[in-house]
């Protein structure tokens, strides 16, 4: 039986079809529909693919379109939009259905040398002294619907220790900033560009959620609806997806049911790796069957 980062790192090995046309396989992992996550990270390296210079992505931006089918592969179109001196820019369909889901520019650029400056990461305790978070109760777990208890006691690549953790299933209400530490379960290549696509599979988790704080709400409670809607991500340095990683989030503002929250990441040395934006849909409706449905974005 494979493990969980072996069943990652072959999701985001996608199937060549074409020069720029590539297929990927979905897995269900407790979400109800295809995790944003997965897309990105599909997408990403899909765009990288196509690179013929050597450039390295700096940044991506995303728009989730409708909501994907995890019992069917999803095809991705990329369009080699322009090959510059220095900089490199790839633009990502994707499509199920015959449908297009998703789409996303990513940004290559060649390395240069130039002037730095960075936020200072924030003074938090060290991963090895945080103690993972305690698992559901089974008599808890067993009450939950079927994909939310999937989703609690899987074991999933990655493994995360949050700062100031949170009962999701009862959650209070508190201001909209968190810290999680987080890492790939097991060591990996040195190839730059699968953790570039780690990192964007993992940038999705915790991430819409800190925009829920202020309200005392979560996505594992019935009549809760939560969808992406758009996703940016930077990368800064080289970083290690299967070390120790911060994740520092805040959610500045929550309006006409859409949330913002925002990402920097950061290594153990300290050094800011990648930064992230995310708008999502965050719906509270009185009929919790209405909410398992797919939200709608028109």
């Amino acid at each position: 039986m494979q493990s969980p980062v072996s069943e990652l790192i072959e999701l985001l090995s996608l199937e060549r079809l074409e020069d720029n046309l590539f297929r990927g396989q979905s897995r269900d992992i407790g979400t109800k529909y295809v995790f944003g996550g997965q897309v990105l990270g599909q997408a990403l390296s899909a765009a990288q693919a196509t690179m013929t210079h050597s450039r390295d992505a700096h940044s991506l931006h995303a728009y989730f379109l409708r909501a994907g089918d995890i019992e069917h592969p999803i095809v991705y179109e990329v369009d080699r939009t322009r090959d510059g001196g220095t900089f490199s820019v790839r633009r990502v369909t994707a499509i199920q259905h015959g449908k297009v889901i998703f789409f996303c520019a990513a940004s290559f650029q060649q390395h240069e040398a130039g002037a730095e400056h960075q936020f200072a990461m924030p003074e938090v305790p060290a991963p090895e002294d945080i103690a993972p978070g305690p698992s559901v109760p089974a008599s808890v777990l067993a009450t939950l619907p079927t994909k939310v208890q999937r989703w609690l006691d899987r074991t999933g690549p990655f493994e995360f220790r949050h700062v100031y953790p949170r009962d999701e299933l009862d959650p209070p209400k508190r201001p909209p900033y968190q810290q999680v530490w987080f890492r790939l379960s097991e060591a990996v290549g040195d190839a730059p560009e699968l953790h570039r696509a780690l990192l964007a599979y993992a940038s999705d988790f915790q991430l819409l959620g800190t925009a829920t704080f202020p309200h005392g709400i979560s996505y594992y409670q019935p009549g809760v609806q939560m969808a992406s809607l758009d996703h940016g991500l930077w990368f800064h340095r080289p970083f290690r997806a299967d070390d120790w990683l911060l994740y520092s989030i805040d959610s500045p503002s929550a309006q006409d049911s859409r949330g913002l929250a925002r990402g920097l990441i950061y290594d153990r040395a300290g050094r800011l790796v990648a930064s992230t934006a995310q708008e999502g849909l965050i719906r509270v409706v009185a009929d919790a069957d209405a909410a398992a449905q797919v939200p709608v974005k028109e």
